[in-house]
Formats: C-alpha cells, sequence, structure tokens
C-alpha cells in the first residue's frame, strides 16, 4: 500500500459551500483513481507569503491517502493542475514506516 500526503491551497475568495464542494471533489479524484482518503485536516485561512494571481490568502488543507495503484497520484495531479479553485498543491509520497 503506497501512502501519500497532499498539501492542498484553494482560492481564499471561495464561499463556504463551493469551498467543501471543492474539497469534495479532490477527495472524489484520489477515491475514483483506487485510493482512499485516510485523514484531512483542515488548516484554516492563512495569508500568503506573497500574492498568487493576485490574491493575498488561501484555505489550506492536508489531506493523507493510501493507494495500491502507483498512478493514482500521477492522474491526481493531472487533475488538480487544472482545476480552477486550487491555487497551488503538493503531493509528496509518505515514506516514514
Amino acid at each position: 500500500m503506497n501512502k501519500y500526503e497532499l498539501t492542498l491551497v484553494l482560492n481564499g475568495k471561495l464561499e463556504e459551500d463551493a469551498k467543501a464542494a471543492a474539497l469534495e471533489k479532490v477527495q472524489g479524484y484520489i477515491t475514483r483513481f483506487n485510493g482512499a482518503v485516510v485523514n484531512v485536516d483542515d488548516w484554516g485561512k492563512k495569508r500568503f507569503a506573497y500574492d498568487i494571481q493576485k490574491m493575498k490568502e488561501g484555505f489550506y488543507y492536508f489531506i493523507k491517502f493510501e493507494t495500491e495503484d502507483s498512478a493514482c497520484a500521477n492522474e491526481l495531479e493531472s487533475r488538480l493542475r487544472i482545476y480552477e479553485p486550487v491555487v497551488r498543491y503538493l503531493i509528496v509520497a509518505d515514506e516514514a514506516e
């Protein structure tokens, strides 16, 4: 079982329901590509160190997920790259076991 950590930054101007829908869609991408979400940490709204796409703040999430399929992380990354509410993301393999 491969373990991954996804750090996700969503647009800080999203309304509460749009933010929840975007997070739900990202989790749906993980399950669609044979992954299982283990944990979702909501870090809240934080100010950026510098402006990104003319935005000053964003919503931060830390998502841990597992998958048997090695292509899951690549497929997820290709979807996140073009998904509008996502400002930044980082997928890292968790090898701390």
